[in-house]
Parts: structure tokens; sequence; C-alpha cells
């Protein structure tokens, strides 16, 4: 369970609403009509109404002519009439122009996730606050397109509540006060029970985040296998219903608060319509009221009082809305530990020879006791090809991380031919790698995007090149559709599926087509069966010629096609050199080629 939250929103109501404006008139202007227009009509609709009785009654009791009671009937009928067709109109249209800004919304938190700081995606609050975020925006309800239906409310009940205390004014000011008195209170008595939902909001999150990883776990393809081989379902189904009844008893407590605000609200409501009623039968008695007065008056003291409890609602919503927004708005604001169009700008030069250099560089992830990687310092020379090697858990991975900036040192620099790499646009230092890792992404996308990244202007010639590079070249020729097939079949009928290693190899194709002047190579033969694996490395020098190259592994006969190998152990560089230079040190490195050697000759023996 997440510790409380006791952190004060960090902008409050009007900021929030300032924010929403701002983003209409930015995006669609007549979303804000469409709030005013929409409550001027239904505060003269109400007027009228309020209205309407006590002057038939009125002329009635006048004994005025029947042509000037018909001419009342008329006008008030008229007025309701237009008001009524047209509000319902307005309010079928309000909701394309809301809809598009909730869609803008979520195109800014998706924008968001998808530039922030490789880091960020590490951080469990960012990731809290993203699924939180989302969630303000997704339907109609949600506060991010709801927030425009309040308004018009609150002007509504507004300009109601003015009309009527403008009708009311020849009462005592004791009355008035009274009510007002007891309005306030109920305001904010209600904003503090109504803050009770952000203030345990990273709690809710921990129980969505969950529920969501389960749910995402039991219904996506790639774990349907494991599932079934496994039996997996019980144990799934039972960790969500733990977490269920968790997130009931929180939504129970959630409630109960909210049942009690509104409980306030009640006994408010009749504090106040009990004080109002007992003053209007005394004068009623006292005075004698016309009929069509008192009609009048008891009206509009039965509708002041409930448009005074209307914008205390109102407003409780628009906290509680506001509120929601602010988790939207804080993960919009997140900050950034990475510069990015703020950076300086590295040049574009093809011909550049780029040096990169680690100086005393520890990384630790949040959280964890021990460095990831400790005190290494390295200089990988333009056009080396450098071998990254070692055990699970030494650190490899880690290392490239911060090698390719998505990390940033715990303690240490590294070093862009002798600057750090801290101060440029981290996105132009990206540009500089092409890669292929080990959890890569292929897209829903034909092959020539996928190995291009772009759908328009793509070089197929290069692409052909660079799949017969990678030695994908006759798959795709036997395709159905050659470059133009598509892979997968989640948004395609006629998708094709690959095999992991065909990927690998597509993948490849990718690093190639880039044609960055670095090359990192993230166990690119893992899934390539031994000849294929053998003809990549066979081509390894062609492939990376004029570029530097950094390649992780843990089959220790790849790195012979190296110029320098790092072997590293408990986040550290525990052995240098090269394939040859290591063997004949007869350290750890040729302990563990030497079982892998014999583990190859075993197999080789068994077939």
């Amino acid at each position: 369970m997440t510790e409380t939250s006791t952190k004060k929103p960090k902008y409050n109501l009007w900021q929030n609403t300032g924010f929403m404006v701002c983003l209409a008139f930015k995006i669609r202007p007549s979303v804000v009509f469409m709030c005013i227009i929409p409550a001027f009509l239904l505060t003269v609709s109400s007027v009228a109404e309020l209205l309407f009785t006590p002057s038939i009654l009125r002329n009635l009791e006048q004994h005025t002519p029947l042509s000037e009671l018909l001419a009342t009937i008329v006008i008030f009928s008229g007025i309701l009439l237009i008001c009524n067709p047209l509000l319902a109109y307005l309010s079928e249209n309000a909701m394309f122009g809301r809809v598009d800004l909730r869609m803008e919304i979520i195109r800014q938190i998706g924008s968001k996730h998808a530039r922030t700081s490789y880091s960020n995606l590490l951080d469990t609050n960012f990731i809290s606050f993203k699924s939180k975020a989302y969630q303000v925006c997704s339907s109609n309800s949600s506060s991010s397109e709801a927030i425009w239906h309040t308004w018009v409310m609150i002007l509504w009940n507004v300009m109601c509540f003015l009309i009527y205390l403008l009708l009311l004014s020849g009462l005592p000011l004791l009355l008035i006060g009274a009510v007002l008195l007891t309005t306030t209170t109920g305001f904010f008595l209600n904003n503090r029970l109504s803050e009770w939902g952000y203030r345990h909001r990273e709690e809710e999150a921990a129980y969505q985040k969950q529920m969501d990883y389960i749910r995402q776990t039991g219904t996506q393809r790639n774990f349907a296998k494991d599932i079934r081989i496994f039996g997996l379902r019980p144990w799934l189904t039972d960790v969500w219903d733990r977490t269920f009844r968790l997130y009931q008893s929180f939504l129970a407590r959630r409630e109960k608060v909210y049942l009690l605000t509104n409980i306030i609200d009640l006994l408010l409501a009749l504090l106040r319509n009990g004080a109002a009623y007992a003053y209007l039968l005394g004068i009623t008695i006292r005075e004698g009221l016309p009929a069509s007065d008192f009609l009048l008056y008891f009206s509009a003291v039965s509708g002041f009082t409930q448009w005074v409890m209307e914008i205390l609602e109102q407003f409780a919503t628009l906290h509680k809305q506001s509120l929601e927004l602010n988790t939207v708005r804080e993960f919009l604001d997140w900050p950034e530990p990475f510069r990015f169009e703020d950076g300086i700008a590295l040049p574009k030069d093809p011909g550049m020879k780029y040096e990169l250099c680690l100086e005393d560089v520890s990384f630790r992830y949040p959280g964890a006791s021990l460095d990831a990687v400790s005190h290494i310092s390295l200089a990988v020379r333009p056009g080396e090809k450098l071998a990254i090697v070692g055990p699970n858990g030494a650190g490899k991975t880690t290392l490239v991380k911060l090698i390719c900036g998505f990390l940033d040192p715990t303690t240490g620099r590294v070093l862009l031919n002798g600057e750090d790499i801290r101060q440029y646009n981290r996105r132009d230092y990206y540009s500089l790698f092409s890669s292929v890792f080990q959890n890569f992404s292929v897209l829903e996308a034909s092959v020539a995007e996928n190995v291009a990244q772009r759908v328009d202007s793509i070089d197929m010639d290069r692409v052909w090149m660079c799949l017969k590079q990678a030695g994908m070249a006759d798959t795709v020729k036997s395709l159905p559709h050659g470059l133009d097939t598509h892979i997968g079949r989640q948004v395609h009928e006629d998708g094709v599926e690959l095999s992991g290693g065909q990927l690998q190899k597509l993948m490849l194709a990718r690093a190639f087509y880039k044609d960055a002047p670095i090359l990192l190579l993230d166990e690119p033969a893992a899934a390539l069966d031994p000849i294929a694996e053998n003809e990549i490395y066979l081509k390894y020098s062609e492939l990376t010629k004029g570029r530097t190259a950094l390649f992780i592994s843990h089959r220790l006969a790849s790195t012979r096609f190296c110029d320098r190998i790092l072997f590293l152990e408990n986040g550290r560089i525990a052995e240098e050199g090269t394939h040859d230079s290591l063997l004949s040190l007869c350290g750890r490195y040729a302990e563990l080629f030497k079982v892998q050697s014999h583990y190859y000759q075993e197999k080789g023996q068994g077939r």
C-alpha cells in the first residue's frame, strides 16, 4: 500500500480553469462560448419559469383583459419554446469541441511519455502519475471534458442566484446573511472533505497499476503460452481478486467521506430552508400578501436556497475535477533531468569522428543498495570495435545505457570528444547511435517502413542493401508482397508473423539503414541459429567498417572479431584486452570461454 500523500495541489481551481480556457482558445475557442451561451439561456428559461405562474395569477387578481392575459402566456411560452430546443441543440454540438480538447490533452500526455527522459521511465511515481493522467481523460464523463459542463452549471446557478437575490432584496438582511453564512461554511467543509481523494491518489494509483498489469498480462498474446503451459490462470485470478478487494476497500473509505459531505450539505440546506419558510409564513399571516406575491416569494426563496445548494455542489464537483486536472498538469510538468531543446545542438557532420570517454562513472538505480556499475573509466576511440562481456548482472546493459545517454551517472561523467554529454540536446546525442537492443520494438507496418523507420521518402535500394547485409533479403523476397508485406496481424489482416531470428535480422537491417557513426549491438545474434550467427560474425568487420561499434554478448566466441574486450564483473571492469590476450591471461574470461567452448563441442558431437 502506498503511503498517503500530504502534498498540496500544485495548481488551484482557478489556475486549472485558466489552463483549460487557454487550451480552448488555442484549439477550439467555440468551447468557451458554448459554456456561456447555454448558461445564459438556462438562466432566461429559469427566470421565465419562476415568473410565469405568478404573472398569470397577478393578471387574474387584477382582472386584466383577456388579451393581456393571453399575451403574457404567449410571451412566457415563447421564451420557453425558444430556449429549450436551442439548449438541446447546443448541448449536442458542444460535445465535439470538448472531445477535441480532451484528445489534445491525451496527445500531450502521450507526447510527454514518449519524449521524456529515459530515467523517468524507471521512476514508479512517474508511471503512476501517467496512469492517473490517462484516467482523467478516459471518457466523456472524465474531468478533462466534464469540467465544461460543470462551468455551464456554475454560471447558470450564479446568474440565477444573483437574480433571485435581487428579487428577495426586500427581505431582512439577517435572513439572507444566515443563508450565505451556512453556504460559505458548507463550501469550505465540502472542499476539505473532497480533497480526500487527492490526498490518497497515490494509493489509488498503486491499486490501478497492479490491476492494469494483471489485466494486460492475462490478455496479451505473448503471455498466452506460459499461462496455458504453467497453469497460471488461478494464480493470476487470485492476485487480481486480492488487489480488487483492496481497491474496493479503498473506494468504500472514499465514498464514506463523500457521504459525510452530502450529509453536511443536507443539514445545512434544511437549516436554510427552515429559516426562510418560517419567515415567509410569518409575513403572510401578519401582512396578508396577495397570492401572486406569496407564490413569487415562496418560489424565489425556495429557488434561492436551491441555487445556494447547487453552487455549493457544483463548486465541490469543480474542486474534485480541478484536483484530477492537477494530476495531469503535474505529469505534464514532470521535471526532465536531461536537456533537450534547451541543450547545445550537435553539428550534423557525417565525416566527424567521435570519441566516447567515461570518467570514474558509477550508477545506482533508485532504491538499490549497490551500484550497478562502479568507478568505471573508459575511452572508446573513433572506429574502434569494443566488446562488453560478462556474466548476468555484471552491469553490461547499464554501462551501455550510460554510454548511449539513456541514464546519467550517479557520479562521474560521460564525455563526447572531451565534452560532458549533459550539456547537449539529448536527442541530438541519440542520433549518433544505431542500435539493436535485446528487447527491440517491431511496428505493425511494412518491412520497408520498419527498416527505414518512416512512411515516405524511403530509399528502397538502400533498404534492400541493408536487408542483404543482415542476411534477411532472401526471406523478404519470399514474402507475399516483398518490402510492402506488413509485419504482425494486430493491425493488418494480411500481415505475416516472423520468427525471433528473422525479426532480429530485420532490426539489424534497421540499424544499418540509419547509418549512424556509432553502432550498438546488444546480443544481436541471441535469436539466431549457429549458422546464421556465424555468418553475422564473419560480416561483422565489414558491416562496422569506419564506424565505432559497441558489442554486448554472452557468447564469448563472438568477441574475437573486436579490437578490444571488456570483461565486466560486479559492476567493474575485471579484465581488458584482445581475445587472445585475455585467453593467455587465464583469468575469468578464459575460464568462461573454456566452459562455453566445451558446451558447443558437446553439442556438436551430440548431433
